[in-house]
């Protein structure tokens, strides 16, 4: 998986965080607030983020689209964890050297997170 370019992540950032589907003209005013972009610029990378699969979009009123994100942030920074993991040769020692840069939090998380996956599987008690 590629990493979002830096306005894919600004429109993806603002759709994730409203949790509803938006037009480009919301998108464009909002990102306006901190820096200048085109509304064509923002509809050509919204409509790129479609065909890539990262959106849907459904005709609004008029000639407008709702853009609606298809995966959440979360599904999306898994993903390029999973990614980063398969760049190495020895996952087992990645995933070491990950986990050993987390924060006892984390670690918690993660725990909490392997137990859980463990029941699914069918596992562990």
């Amino acid at each position: 998986m590629r990493r979002l370019g830096d306005l894919e992540a600004e429109i993806m950032d603002r759709l994730w965080r409203w949790r509803r589907p938006a037009t480009v003209r919301e998108v464009v005013d909002d990102i306006n607030r901190t820096r200048p972009v085109a509304y064509t610029t923002v509809m050509t990378v919204a409509n790129i983020l479609h065909s890539k699969g990262w959106l849907v979009r459904e005709q609004k009123d008029g000639r407008a689209w709702l853009y609606e994100p298809v995966r959440t942030r979360e599904e999306y920074a898994a993903a390029l964890m999973e990614d980063a993991l398969s760049a190495s040769e020895d996952r087992p020692v990645a995933l070491t050297h990950f986990v050993d840069q987390m924060s006892s939090a984390e670690i918690t998380a993660l725990r909490k997170a392997l137990r859980n996956a463990g029941k699914r599987a069918g596992t562990w008690e």
